[in-house]
């Protein structure tokens, strides 16, 4: 799935909480995962070691310039 159409289906299907505190937070949070089906889960995991693997290559060419 390209950035463009993950961008596109995340505004679409955003879900937001706000939370009294941190606890509540990961009470909400926990439990927004718990609902979800696993590969929906998958698929988020995938996509933030996408993101992770895009930062660190940015990182590194920053710090080979500088």
């Amino acid at each position: 799935m390209s950035l463009k159409s993950r961008s596109a289906f995340r505004r679409k299907a955003i879900v937001a909480y706000r939370a009294k505190d941190f606890v509540d937070a990961e009470r909400w949070d926990l439990e927004f995962w718990q609902q979800q089906s696993p590969a929906v889960r998958l698929s988020a995991l995938v996509a933030i070691r996408q993101d992770i693997a895009k930062v660190a290559g940015s990182r590194a060419k920053f710090e080979k310039v500088h």
